[in-house]
């Protein structure tokens, strides 16, 4: 009985150590398949919201066909989406439309049927095939301002509003449901993100023309799942006032350090890339000041 017990208190403080000394998660098992989890978000009657990924996507149904709203960040995350519409209708998926080129908007392309066709911004397509992102045998039909398509009774309207996140971003609207998908135009609580060289007056341009759509619902490429008008019309004025704000800076005489400690006194988080070296893009702050400073 006496040995039972040591035996027991033994074991229950190897397990404790094993425990501090070898965190669970190095016996983790490897994430499979099921762990790419979207979940439905539906908006409208026939408009849904796909969340999960890196990414808000989502998909339009109507009397005939789908439409599906980007292509996931990865094939598996693309299956997890086509099996969540097809739970929810029988209809084909004949279209994707690319809000933009970003990879974890399109990097699931590889994972959809290669009969569907692609709809995106003249820039989209040409980045993607520069970069192998895109089957070559794959339908796509771009165009360069606007674009309507009709299926069935449903209109949806596709427009270009310049260079702001990236050379090719698109809106996708919705007329008659007054729903706009706007894909990395808006970064909710967040600077945006340019890549384009569009600077602050890109993004700025974008989305007065997106608040010039009838829309009362907005699907942004990430962080909120849906924002109003009056959301969005506070994210604009917000970047309108820290142009302006910057601008006074610099008449005051601030460099670019100074300028960048006053809006961000915890300093920028850089990302490692692939080789491991540290690169830190400019920060939404440096973009408006180096162009204010161009236009002196």
């Amino acid at each position: 009985m006496t040995y039972t017990i040591k035996l027991v208190v033994r074991l229950t403080i190897l397990m404790m150590c094993s425990a501090i000394f070898y965190p669970t998660s190095l016996f983790a098992q490897p994430k499979s398949e099921s762990s790419s989890v979207v979940r439905l978000n539906q908006i409208k009657e026939n408009i849904y919201g796909v969340i999960g990924g890196q990414c808000n996507t989502g998909f339009i149904v109507t009397e005939k066909e789908v439409l599906a709203v980007d292509a996931e960040m990865n094939p598996d995350f693309a299956k997890a989406m086509i099996n969540s519409i097809k739970g929810t209708t029988d209809k084909p998926v004949n279209y994707i439309l690319l809000t933009h080129g970003d990879r974890d908007h399109v990097g699931g392309l590889s994972g959809w049927p290669e009969n569907i066709k692609i709809i995106a911004h003249e820039n989209t397509i040409i980045n993607l095939v520069q970069r192998s992102g895109l089957k070559e045998n794959q339908p796509r039909q771009t165009f360069s301002d606007r674009m309507t398509l009709e299926s069935g009774e449903m209109i949806i309207e596709m427009y270009y509003f310049g260079p702001a996140h990236t050379d090719g971003d698109i809106v996708i609207y919705c007329p008659t449901e007054k729903v706009a998908f706007t894909g990395d135009l808006i970064f909710l609580g967040k600077d945006p993100l340019i890549k384009s060289n569009s600077g602050s007056l890109g993004i700025i341009s974008a989305l007065k023309g997106v608040l010039e759509l009838d829309a009362d619902i907005f699907v942004p490429g990430h962080r909120a799942n849906i924002i109003n008008r009056k959301e969005l019309e506070q994210y604009l004025k917000d970047i309108e006032e820290k142009r302006i704000k910057i601008e006074a800076l610099i008449k005051e005489g601030k460099t670019i350090d100074e300028v960048k400690k006053i809006f961000y006194p915890r300093g920028v988080k850089t990302k490692k890339s692939k080789s491991g070296k540290k690169k830190a893009p400019p920060s939404f702050v440096e973009i408006i000041y180096h162009e204010i400073m161009e236009q002196k």
